[in-house]
């Protein structure tokens, strides 16, 4: 197995239905396109549409909404309280995370030809750029047509942002507003289009999502855009027994002592990493599909069933969770992934490491369940429970497990 290169996520960093997206709608191709994923293609819908699932899976016990409303994981079984949130803001003040968002080209690409190859949707319109940062997002609209764009952003990298604007003499064309959506008044009553990047890793977390959609409630007029407008969460399974022995095992003996108690609490946290696409072991299962035009709040908490086929016989030994976001509204369909079998992203997957070592065949399934949830008492945090379970010729296992990103 080859050995990924070791990067967990820190919550303060910023955190992609598949579809095959054609790859002359991101320029230079060569420097941007992360659009293959072959492997998926036969077992995903298109967008907008979610897989139907076998009913002899796990049934969750309540609806999903009902499982996403209760679902509180218990934050003395996973330790500290701290929480993103209390230095969310003031970590994006600082530029190095902005230089690898802009540097991530996969991503900045994209928005950049969504906006300059669709000026049809922007000309002469008024845009809100949710979450702005360095008002790079903002720059592509005004210069795309825009009557007016409001560039949103609660960090000090608003300052930097108004700086910006001005140097490149757009100042009055983007008025650059520095302070929280829920907060700031703007100058406006509403506006035609809202564009954002507000994907984390696993796609909710930090959860801008809902800022995204108070926006648009608030803001946005009947008939007006939001960019992208569809987001979708893949999960997959992968062999991973090197770098599983490493990050998790490695705990057993350390120098010779025995500090097992932190294994229960590594396996809890979520790895952010690139996973080799040779690592993976089953198809890749849609698990949920938001459109971000008509979804409430609340549907970002939600319970799913995944149904996951061995393509060979191999061991499991993590599930792997990924998400595609699209624009749709588009004069050609244009969008992103940042599964493992896709160009790398600053997103790269998360890795969910289980217990149990899965001795699996080809065509035998784990079937099962995950539900997500906004963390009650540190709203940007992730809370994650999957149930599964495997009844295979050389391996029977039954298991919930609880994770938190943060």
């Amino acid at each position: 197995m080859a050995r990924r290169e070791s990067n967990s996520h820190h919550p303060h960093q910023h955190q992609g239905t598949h579809t095959r997206f054609e790859d002359e709608q991101i320029e230079e191709a060569t420097e941007s396109s992360n659009l293959e994923d072959p492997m998926c293609d036969a077992d995903e819908s298109t967008i907008g549409q979610e897989k139907a699932i076998d009913d002899t899976m796990c049934e969750p016990d309540e609806s999903d909404k009902d499982i996403a409303r209760s679902f509180e994981l218990d934050d003395s079984v996973i330790g500290s309280d701290k929480t993103s949130a209390d230095y969310y803001f003031d970590s994006y003040s600082h530029f190095g995370i902005h230089e690898e968002m802009l540097k991530d080209v996969v991503r900045t690409k994209t928005y950049q030809n969504v906006i300059y190859k669709n000026k049809f949707l922007f000309k002469n319109k008024v845009v809100l750029d949710v979450g702005a940062g360095t008002g790079i997002l903002s720059l592509f609209c005004a210069k795309a047509g825009a009557k007016h764009v409001y560039a949103v952003e609660c960090s000090h990298m608003a300052d930097m942002a108004k700086e910006i604007v001005e140097v490149n003499g757009f100042s009055d064309v983007i008025t650059v507003m520095k302070g929280k959506v829920e907060e700031i008044v703007l100058p406006v009553a509403q506006v035609d289009i809202i564009i954002s990047e507000w994907m984390g890793y696993f796609l909710l977390f930090e959860n801008m999502l809902n800022t995204v959609l108070y926006a648009r409630d608030k803001w946005l007029v009947n008939d007006g855009i939001v960019l992208p407008d569809k987001a979708s969460l893949y999960l997959t399974a992968i062999e991973d027994a090197e770098y599983k022995e490493d990050k998790i095992e490695f705990w057993n003996s350390v120098y010779g002592f025995d500090m097992s108690c932190i294994k229960k609490q590594a396996m809890m946290e979520p790895l952010v990493d690139t996973v080799d696409q040779n690592q993976i072991v089953t198809n890749c299962q849609l698990l949920k599909t938001m459109d971000i035009s008509k979804m409430a709040p609340g549907d970002a908490s939600f319970t799913a069933p995944f149904k996951l086929v061995a393509s060979r016989d191999d061991y499991i030994h993590a599930l792997v969770a990924y998400f595609d976001v699209s624009f749709t509204k588009c004069h050609k369909l244009t969008g992103f992934s940042t599964g493992p079998r896709s160009r790398a992203t600053h997103w790269k997957q998360t890795v969910l490491y289980l217990e149990d070592v899965l001795t699996i065949c080809e065509g035998e399934t784990v079937v099962g369940s995950m539900t997500v949830a906004q963390n009650k008492k540190n709203p940007r945090d992730v809370d994650i429970m999957i149930k599964y379970s495997f009844n295979g010729q050389r391996c029977q296992v039954s298991r919930t497990q609880y994770y938190k990103m943060r």
